[in-house]
C-alpha cells in the first residue's frame, strides 16, 4: 500500500498544530481536527484573557487604593480629584504598591490631597 504524499508546507502546518497542542489530554493531543480546533480555542481565550488581566489589575489597585484612603478618611474618588489638582502625576499601579508598601507616604499624599480640594 502506497503512502499519501502531502506538501511540505501542509506538514509544517500540521506539525506546528500538533506541537501547539502538546499536553493537551486524550485525542485533543493526537488527532488533526480535535487538536485544531482546541488550540485556535485556546488562541481565542489567550487574546481575550491579556485585554481582561489589564482590567483586573486595575480594578486590584483602585480596590487597594480606596481600602488605605478610606483609612485616611478619605474616599478614593476624592482622593483621586484632590490628586488631580495638586498636580500629582502618579498612576494606580504606583499609588497602590505606595500605599501597600509605605502607609506613611501614602498618608502624606492624602494631606495633600485634601489640602489640594480645601484649595
Amino acid at each position: 500500500m502506497s503512502r499519501v504524499r502531502c506538501s511540505p508546507a501542509s506538514r509544517a502546518r500540521r506539525k506546528k498544530i500538533m506541537k501547539a497542542a502538546k499536553g493537551y489530554v486524550g485525542g485533543r493531543s493526537r488527532t488533526l481536527k480535535q487538536a485544531k480546533e482546541t488550540v485556535e480555542r485556546a488562541l481565542c481565550y489567550a487574546y481575550r484573557d491579556r485585554k481582561v488581566r489589564k482590567r483586573d489589575f486595575r480594578s486590584l489597585w483602585i480596590t487597594r487604593i480606596n481600602a488605605a484612603c478610606r483609612l485616611n478618611g478619605l474616599p478614593y474618588n476624592r482622593f483621586m480629584e484632590g490628586l488631580k489638582k495638586a498636580g500629582v502625576g502618579l498612576d494606580r499601579k504606583i499609588l497602590a504598591d505606595i500605599a501597600v508598601a509605605d502607609p506613611v507616604v501614602f498618608s502624606g499624599m492624602v494631606r495633600q490631597a485634601q489640602q489640594a480640594l480645601q484649595a
